[in-house]
């Protein structure tokens, strides 16, 4: 394997990791400032009012973009990954 074609994967790789992770991160941001804006407008001081909605936010994302990640995953390994490990 040449160097080109390790740094084309890599590549393709970081890009399949930063396009899975953008809905869960960018839910947990927008909670995240939901939540303070509350915070800020209440005055309310609870520790378990920043972590109990982010979290319910972050697993209903993941659950509800399982299916797309899942697919991708699959298809970057199956169609990059086996064919470079089996040496086709």
């Amino acid at each position: 394997m040449s160097e080109a074609v390790f740094f084309d994967v890599l590549r393709e790789g970081l890009r399949l990791a930063v396009v899975t992770s953008m809905p869960i991160l960018a839910v947990a941001l927008a909670a995240g400032l939901l939540v303070g804006l509350f915070q800020a407008l209440t005055s309310v001081q609870e520790m378990t009012l920043t972590f109990v909605p982010k979290l319910l936010a972050i697993v209903c994302t993941f659950w509800i973009s399982m299916g797309f990640m899942t697919g991708a995953l699959t298809n970057f390994f199956t169609a990059r990954l086996v064919p470079l490990i089996a040496g086709i």
